[in-house]
C-alpha cells in the first residue's frame, strides 16, 4: 500500500523572520564566528538526517553562530534543517517535539507517522499538528496547527525518535475530522494483520479492543460518535483504504459481507491465492487492482492468478478505483452479478 511521504516544507518566506544572532561581547563573536576562508565546521551526524532544534544543537555543543550558516534553513522559530534535505516522516518532524518536553505530534501528523491512509482531500495539507497537555501554553508557530488536549499516560509515547500520540489515540483524534467511511479505512490499516501463510506476514499496529478502550475513556470528546459508529465496522485484513471502502460499499448495498484474510489452497494443501476479500460459500474472490497493477510484470502475475482461480473453481472479480466512485459504485453491480451467477439470492426487501 502506497503511503504518501511526509516532507517538511522548507520555505524562508513563511512569515517568520530569520532569527537574529545573539548580541554578545565582541571577543565572544570573534571566537564563535569562523574566519573568512576557513572551512565551515561539520555538524554532528545526528543533526544532519532531518530537522533539528537549536536546543538539540546546544546540547551537542554546536555554537549558535553555526546554526545561522547558509547551509541551514530556518523553517520555524528554533528549528533548522540542512539545505536541500529530503527528510521525510519522523526525521522531518523530529525538531518539533524536541523543542521542549511537552510538545506532541497529534491528529493528521501523527497519523502520517503511523502510516494511516488519509482521504485525498488531505493530500495537500502538510501543516503540522502539535499539541500540549491542558495547562501548558498553546503551541503557536508557522505552519503549525496548535491543540491543547487531555491525554491518559499510555496515549503518548515515542516512535522513530518523535513524541506522538499512540495509534489508538491518533485514530480517535481523527474522528473529529473524518467521515465514518474514512475512519473505518484508517482503523482497518491499524488493525490489519496477516498470518504466516501470507507472502508477507504482518502484525497489527494495535487491536480493535485498544481502539474501543480509548473511545470509552473519552465519552465527551469531539468526534466520539463517529468513532463509535466506525468501531463495529472495523475488520482485520484490509491492506489498503480502497479495500475497506469496497467492503463498506457492498454492505451499504445490502450484499453479504465478504471475508478477509482468507487463504485459498490447492489439492496438496499449499497456499496459492490470497484474495483481498472472499465469499467462501460461493467461491468468489475479490481483487482490488491498485496503481501497481498497471506494470507489465504485474499484469502477467494477475493473469496467472486468475488462471489459478479458475482451475481451483473460484470466480475472480477484479475491482478498479473507478468501480468505487460515485453514489452508486460499479463494484456493487459487479459483485451482485457474480453472487447471483453462483446461486446467491437476495433476501426479501433487499434491492
Amino acid at each position: 500500500m502506497a503511503i504518501p511521504e511526509l516532507r517538511i516544507a522548507i520555505n524562508c518566506q513563511l512569515g517568520e523572520p530569520r532569527e537574529r544572532q545573539p548580541v554578545d561581547k565582541p571577543t565572544e563573536r570573534l571566537v564563535n564566528q569562523p574566519e573568512w576562508g576557513m572551512r565551515r565546521a561539520s555538524l554532528p551526524d545526528h543533526l544532519t538526517t532531518g530537522s533539528f532544534s537549536v536546543r538539540a544543537s546546544d546540547k551537542a555543543g554546536v555554537p549558535r553562530s553555526r546554526t545561522h550558516a547558509k547551509d541551514l534553513v530556518l523553517v520555524s522559530r528554533g528549528i533548522r534543517v540542512p539545505a536541500g534535505s529530503d527528510a521525510s516522516g519522523a526525521s522531518a518532524l523530529h525538531a518539533y517535539t524536541d523543542l521542549d518536553d511537552s510538545s506532541i505530534l497529534v491528529s493528521l501528523s501523527a497519523a502520517r507517522i503511523w502510516g494511516v491512509p488519509l482521504p485525498s482531500s488531505y493530500s495537500g495539507d502538510w501543516r503540522i499538528h502539535l499539541a500540549r497537555r491542558r495547562g501548558f501554553s498553546f503551541p503557536r508557530r508557522v505552519n503549525v496547527v496548535g491543540h491543547l488536549l487531555t491525554f491518559q499516560p499510555d496515549e503518548v509515547g515515542e516512535h522513530d525518535g518523535v513524541r506522538l500520540t499512540s495509534p489508538a489515540r491518533t485514530w480517535l483524534d481523527l474522528a473529529a475530522t473524518l467521515t465514518v467511511e474514512d475512519l473505518v479505512a484508517a482503523g482497518d490499516s491499524l488493525v490489519c494483520s496477516h498470518g504466516a501463510d501470507f507472502p508477507v506476514p504482518k502484525e497489527a499496529v494495535c487491536s480493535i479492543e485498544e481502539l474501543r478502550n480509548v473511545v470509552d475513556r473519552h465519552p465527551g470528546m469531539r468526534g466520539v460518535r463517529t468513532a463509535r459508529a466506525a468501531l463495529d465496522l472495523l475488520r482485520g485484513g484490509a491492506d489498503s483504504a480502497p479495500e475497506s471502502l469496497m467492503r463498506l460499499a457492498l454492505l451499504n448495498a445490502n450484499l453479504p459481507e465478504p471475508q478477509l484474510n482468507h487463504v485459498v489452497r490447492n489439492n496438496l494443501g499449499h497456499a496459492v491465492l490470497w484474495p483481498d476479500a472472499a465469499y467462501l460459500e460461493y467461491r468468489i474472490s475479490l481483487q482490488y487492482d491498485g496503481q501497481h497493477h498497471g506494470s507489465a510484470e504485474q499484469h502477467l502475475r494477475d493473469i496467472e492468478r486468475q488462471e489459478k482461480s479458475l482451475a481451483l473453481g473460484w470466480l475472480e472479480v477484479r475491482i478498479s478505483k473507478h468501480d468505487l466512485q460515485g453514489e452508486w459504485p460499479a463494484v456493487v453491480h459487479k459483485v451482485r452479478r457474480a453472487l447471483q451467477s453462483r446461486g446467491w439470492e437476495p433476501r426479501r426487501g433487499d434491492s
